[in-house]
């Protein structure tokens, strides 16, 4: 009698502009990785609050990691990489700085998965971590990534007005049925960052989103992605 087979664990990186990002785009998905045993880690860039004030806010940039981490730990996840970028200013990082902290990154954990931001977003800071990841991630030989896939972000990727980025197109959706209530236990965590509802990015309209991506494949809840990239071995 043949053995059945065993399932192939995967190393995730999920990288992020800024903490809360990582749940928005793809917290559901995120959750069904660690509850399959694979190994995820958020790798957030930008310190999500220096563009706030005339001062950076210490205080405020330590309670949003602090929010990171929580969120993580609701995930499943158990690494967690900050980099303290400046907030909003990512075009005024040199892009060769950026892409090799992304390098790095991948190449410790030895990822083989990745998520990151779409390219069309209004965001500055999501289109340029988009341009790092795509570039730290190209297909040398020996290089870990297979899976390279783009999320949206509410309240960035649907307000970039047609012509003026890449639109969102999703070919690639994970049904997050039954973890959707985790992904938004998880985004509760950042009541600062939330808004009231029709905003985009208030609680209403982030479920209302998986609601509609689920609706759009014939399931309950969904999320949806750009494939960027898939090698099959």
């Amino acid at each position: 009698m043949m053995a059945p087979a065993k399932t192939v664990k995967r190393r995730v990186a999920v990288i992020v502009a800024h903490a809360d990002d990582e749940v928005l785009g793809c917290g559901g998905t995120i959750r069904k990785h660690t509850r399959a045993g694979d190994t995820v880690s958020v790798i957030i860039l930008a310190d999500g609050e220096t563009s706030r004030g005339s001062q950076p806010n210490d205080k405020a940039i330590e309670q949003r990691e602090k929010s990171a981490r929580a969120a993580a730990e609701i995930l499943g996840v158990k690494n967690v990489e900050i980099h303290r970028f400046p907030d909003n200013r990512l075009d005024s990082i040199a892009r060769l700085d950026i892409i090799k902290v992304v390098e790095q990154d991948i190449n410790d954990a030895m990822t083989d998965v990745v998520y990151t931001h779409h390219a069309g977003d209004l965001n500055v800071d999501h289109r340029r971590v988009h341009e790092a990841v795509v570039t730290a991630c190209r297909p040398q030989l020996g290089h870990p990534v297979q899976t390279l896939l783009f999320f949206e972000t509410p309240s960035s990727t649907e307000w970039q007005p047609p012509g003026s980025g890449q639109p969102f197109l999703p070919n690639w959706f994970v049904d997050i049925s039954d973890v959707l209530e985790r992904k938004m236990a998880a985004l509760r965590v950042y009541n600062s960052e939330l808004r009231s509802w029709p905003h985009p990015r208030s609680l209403e309209g982030v479920e209302h989103l998986a609601r509609w991506r689920g609706a759009t494949i014939g399931c309950a809840a969904a999320e949806a992605f750009m494939l960027g990239r898939e090698i099959r071995k």
